[in-house]
């Protein structure tokens, strides 16, 4: 099963969108395991949501572009990765990991759909 792990971050904390060379230590410590797990398919940062736009199209037709920063900080995500898991549990278990690493985040975990 695939599970994309979401890292949620916001705006107001560059230290988050800068990290630190201990943060990028520690990291690279939890990137290593998981990949030595072979359950990492892919893992990306994102830059802060006023490097980004919304787009929403409506039914009439009309499409309105929005730039970033977007208003619903708690919505933004810092950061992804998809991981090969024999379940929920092992998915759950390494978002756990992911978050210690942080005094303040939200990592959100969601089963990749897939046709069978």
């Amino acid at each position: 099963m695939r599970y994309m792990l979401m890292h949620k971050l916001d705006d107001s904390n560059p230290a988050l969108w800068q990290p630190t060379p201990e943060f990028i230590a520690k990291f690279g410590e939890y990137m290593e395991e998981v990949s030595k797990a072979g359950v990492l398919l892919a893992a990306e940062g994102l830059l802060p949501s006023s490097a980004g736009a919304a787009i929403i199209r409506v039914a009439d037709g009309k499409t309105t572009v929005t730039d970033g920063p977007f208003a619903e900080a708690k919505e933004v995500i810092g950061g992804f990765g998809i991981l090969q898991v024999r379940d929920h549990a092992e998915a759950v278990e390494w978002a756990t990991r992911f978050a210690a690493m942080f005094d303040n985040v939200e990592v959100e975990v969601r089963r990749v759909s897939e046709f069978e």
